[in-house]
């Protein structure tokens, strides 16, 4: 049988892989640091509020708009005017999630072979969309001087001409960089010059760590063709529920072809069920009630992180404005998944080696904000304990 070379993938159980299934058989505790679903990390979820929406009479009627409901995308513009943002529901396309909201994406902008500029360090999903759409990634670095920022250089030398976007995460993860105005300014003139699209992927927007200006890219004059993704499985803690979107921006003759294109694709699938586009309304309106117990739990477990850190010095925190996870800048003496492998089986801490992100060496480390302040607090100690042998 011969089977897709999109699928030949190394699927090898690592070390580290090995090592977690080993702890979790053993029965002995295991801190995880990489925590990052919300619905396993103890808040409280209003059960009845969340789950109501999804009964109502609309979820029986098949109504097979390619874009999505209108009720649904109307209440995509809501969130957006919150953000100061004004978005048309003709310019929102409903999708399961951002994963699927890429792939429409790639597909509507690339030919096979065709390059996307992606930022690295960067969460290492998007190799596998990627290489299902016969896409070729192109990392541009981000670099840290006190703080994260855009190597724009790099990104200039990365474009080839067969770039067709840029993909911006808005705010990175795990890095918690918010792309700044001067660096938009920078990348949608770099966009015009060699006629390329920007995809912006904010699902951490509504979770700064730091009093930094935030701006969503759906706001401004865009003068380049934009898209922005984002969806409830960050906005308001539902990753099981599979709501997501796609809103499109940029100049009128350039994004009426794009919404029509768009339009065929979405409507080939026609993904989103019935019950969660009439839910979703109710969920984007009531999405403060998740992120307040988010907020609460991140700025107590860094307010810990960085109380534990100034009692040692061998570690430290790279700075982030942004999202769900720190990043741990250690002495790079250790190949970092080793690292990772004793930390699970002698000491029972998970967290990501900052090799898993595609960071440079080995001096990194990556922990989640989300579990619980006291498992955070133990798991923390225990990694500063291993490095202080190191």
């Amino acid at each position: 049988m011969r089977f897709s070379t999109r699928t030949a993938w190394e699927t090898t159980e690592t070390e580290l892989a090995r090592a977690l299934q080993e702890r979790k058989r053993s029965g002995l505790p295991l801190f995880d640091l990489t925590a990052s679903n919300p619905t396993r990390c103890g808040f409280a979820y209003d059960a009845e509020s969340i789950l109501a929406p999804l009964c109502v009479p609309g979820a029986l009627d098949y109504e097979p708009d390619p874009r999505g409901m209108l009720a649904a995308r109307s209440a995509v513009c809501r969130y957006y005017r919150d953000h100061e943002a004004m978005v048309g529901p003709e310019q929102v396309f409903l999708t399961t999630s951002t994963s699927e909201a890429y792939s429409f994406v790639f597909r509507l902008l690339c030919d096979p072979g065709d390059e996307i500029l992606i930022a690295q360090p960067s969460y290492p999903l998007f190799d596998f969309l990627a290489t299902l759409d016969h896409v070729r990634l192109v990392p541009y670095p981000l670099f840290y001087d006190h703080g994260w920022h855009l190597d724009l250089e790099g990104l200039r030398r990365g474009v080839t001409p067969r770039t067709r976007a840029i993909v911006v995460v808005h705010p990175n993860n795990p890095t918690g960089h918010f792309t700044k105005l001067h660096e938009r300014k920078a990348l949608e003139e770099l966009c015009s010059v060699h006629g390329l699209a920007l995809i912006v992927d904010e699902v951490f927007l509504d979770y700064p760590l730091t009093e930094v200006s935030v701006q969503s890219f759906a706001a401004g004059s865009h003068s380049v063709l934009t898209f922005v993704l984002s969806g409830m499985s960050k906005i308001a803690g539902l990753p099981q529920m599979k709501a997501a979107w796609i809103a499109a921006f940029g100049p009128e003759a350039e994004l009426t072809q794009a919404l029509s294109r768009l339009e065929v694709i979405a409507d080939t699938f026609l993904s989103m069920n019935a019950p969660v586009q009439c839910a979703l309304p109710v969920w984007i309106e009531h999405r403060q009630n998740i992120q307040q117990q988010i907020f609460k739990r991140t700025a107590a477990n860094l307010q810990t992180l960085d109380a534990l850190l100034s009692a040692q010095s061998m570690v430290d925190r790279l700075h982030a404005e942004g999202g769900w996870y720190a990043v741990l800048r250690i002495p790079a003496l250790r190949e970092g998944e080793d690292l990772a492998v004793e930390l699970v089986r002698e000491h029972g801490v998970s967290l990501h080696p900052g090799s898993f992100f595609g960071f440079p060496g080995n001096g990194h480390l990556v922990v989640s904000l989300l579990p619980e302040e006291k498992e955070f607090r133990s798991g923390i100690e225990r990694v500063l304990d291993v490095v202080r042998l190191v």
